[in-house]
């Protein structure tokens, strides 16, 4: 019997895939908890329907995030930072900091999309890399002040 799964199914597949399972796999497991339904034409159909949509959402994604990287590539940030006589900072500087600076310049970032090696502590010139999409990161130049 093919079946078309609703759920992520351990042994079986992921959700929206079509499987062949036996007539009692599928009546007394699968349909009896709602982890699958009878794959008919019409399931069929509209499940390809929905996958083209979701592919065609994930290329649209990720061509905005190359325009964004392009845009981002190279663009300095600079962070004013409160300093004590010695010249040592109060605190540090740290990615959510970052993220804002950069939605401030008009490039609307996430600080968990900011990724920092370590915090920056002292004055200085300094980079980041920005995490746009799964494989497009961009580094940035930091410059934190007095």
């Amino acid at each position: 019997m093919k079946v078309l799964l609703l759920a992520d199914v351990k042994g079986q597949g992921k959700k929206g895939d079509i499987v062949n399972v036996s007539d009692g796999y599928a009546n007394n497991f699968l349909l009896k908890r709602g982890l699958g339904v009878i794959a008919t034409a019409d399931k069929i159909n509209s499940v390809e329907i929905h996958n083209k949509a979701v592919e065609k959402q994930k290329a649209a994604e990720l061509q905005k995030a190359k325009e964004d990287a392009a845009r981002l590539k190279g663009q300095t940030v600079r962070i004013t930072a409160a300093t004590g006589s010695q010249g040592k900072m109060y605190g540090s500087v740290t990615n959510k900091e970052i993220a804002e600076e950069l939605t401030k310049m008009g490039y609307p970032v996430e600080k968990k999309q900011v990724i920092l090696k370590d915090p920056i502590r002292t004055t200085g010139s300094y980079t980041a890399t920005v995490k746009l999409y799964a494989e497009i990161a961009v580094t940035v130049n930091v410059v934190v002040e007095q």
